[in-house]
């Protein structure tokens, strides 16, 4: 990662990871819709109190060296900017019920249902991107009430997606033994998977990301295999409600 000369460069366009993958196994980009960021912006260095007037507020700001683009979709464009009606009084904010999940059993699966606070119907047409971290501790999957528009697909790689890039003050980093995986939809299924010849704990990291209003929420899951019975193997499991 570099800074560019932001006297000369205004735009620094690159493919992300999963552009070049698409390009990579030959299909087109077909590019619809585009999103603007303020990663980069510190709105503590905005000054109204500048001797030189309104012009130069932000004059630190738009001074400010400018970071090279890079291709890793889950360290840019992490805070995007959105239009939002006039009467709305607050940031929309993804919000998600309980604040981590436990399993200690195989019979045990959670639906998980987010929300949009501070913005009515918001995320509603093209819900929610969810990354499990780790695929060898849960399995997750889209509610079968829970699908979008056919036409809304996830732009991350699944393969280079970091395990903490989402991580957060609400949980720690977890250690991964398997793969990432992504789904999006608007309620989706998490379930446990069996721990053989293991009684360790395991942990892994659920994100939820609001596809059209940006943001993120982070939670933790925890499957304890000391209390997987030998019962549960096979067993049907019924969602539990956490929403």
């Amino acid at each position: 990662m570099g800074y560019l000369d932001n006297s000369a460069v205004t735009v620094d366009a690159i493919l992300t990871n999963k552009g070049r993958e698409v390009l990579a196994s030959g299909g087109r980009l077909n590019i619809t819709k585009f999103a603007l960021s303020d990663d980069e912006i510190d709105y503590d260095l905005w000054n109204p109190a500048h001797t030189l007037g309104t012009n130069y507020y932000g004059a630190v700001i738009e001074n400010m060296p400018i970071l090279e683009a890079l291709p890793d979709e889950t360290q840019m464009l992490r805070y995007k900017l959105v239009t939002l009606p006039k009467d709305v009084i607050g940031i929309p904010v993804i919000s998600v019920s309980p604040t981590s999940i436990s399993f200690t059993s195989l019979r045990q699966a959670v639906t998980v249902t987010p929300a949009t606070l501070n913005l009515a119907g918001g995320n509603s047409t093209m819900g929610y991107t969810v990354v499990l971290s780790d695929d060898t501790v849960a399995s997750l999957e889209v509610a079968p009430d829970g699908a979008v528009a056919a036409n809304t697909n996830t732009t991350m790689d699944v393969n280079n997606i970091s395990t903490t890039s989402f991580a957060d003050d609400e949980t720690t980093s977890v250690t991964t033994a398997g793969k990432s995986i992504v789904r999006v939809g608007s309620k989706f299924i998490v379930k446990p998977k069996s721990q053989a010849n293991t009684t360790t704990i395991r942990r892994a990291l659920l994100t939820i990301i609001g596809n059209e209003t940006g943001g993120f929420k982070t939670i933790a899951i925890t499957i304890d295999p000391s209390g997987f019975l030998v019962q549960d193997i096979g067993v049907n499991s019924t969602p539990i409600s956490l929403a």
